[in-house]
């Protein structure tokens, strides 16, 4: 009767991704940070089940590389959503209204900042300053800048034709 192998095993393309990661930076002192951002960069987040191929490599317990994935905000652990919205919290922004545009963003996709939307469409991110202070408040959407947003054109950018997010949650 075959195993089954579990869950939080590696797949292939976690274990080639985890392999390169460590053979580019075997021989660096302190080479745990370049080789997480060289996994996310390949994957586009740190899958869990790398942390034990990466405690066994550079020797050092789980919670030690978990502590460190979970430490720092840069790090993911879950694949990315198809769409990132960032608010701008800066001075400018937050003076234009920035923060009723933040609350009515959490309240409309049910999340809170470096979370995803119950629909799993979009992560929502705070950033501080995209340049646009003369025109606040700005947002970005997948990296496109937006100025003198407000609640409603809000909406109107998250139901165009161009992004096709629904607020709704899926069942």
């Amino acid at each position: 009767m075959p195993t089954q192998q579990p869950t939080d095993a590696p797949d292939d393309a976690v274990t080639a991704a985890t392999q390169r990661a460590l053979a580019s930076h075997q021989n660096q002192p302190g080479n745990l940070l370049p080789i997480l951002h060289a996994i996310q960069n390949a994957l586009g987040y740190i899958p869990p089940s790398c942390v034990p191929l990466l405690s066994r490599a550079l020797n050092r317990s789980r919670a030690e590389i978990h502590g460190v994935i979970s430490f720092y905000a840069y790090y993911r652990q879950t694949p990315a959503a198809p769409f990132k919205l960032e608010i701008c919290r800066a001075e400018s922004c937050q003076a234009m209204g920035a923060d009723a545009l933040a609350d009515h963003a959490v309240q409309t996709l049910g999340c809170h900042f470096e979370q995803t939307s119950r629909n799993g469409q979009v992560d929502l991110q705070p950033v501080y300053c995209l340049g646009l202070c003369a025109q606040s408040p700005a947002i970005a959407l997948n990296d496109q800048p937006y100025a003198r947003m407000t609640p409603a054109k809000l909406d109107q950018l998250l139901a165009s034709e161009h992004t096709k997010i629904s607020t709704k949650a899926t069942p």
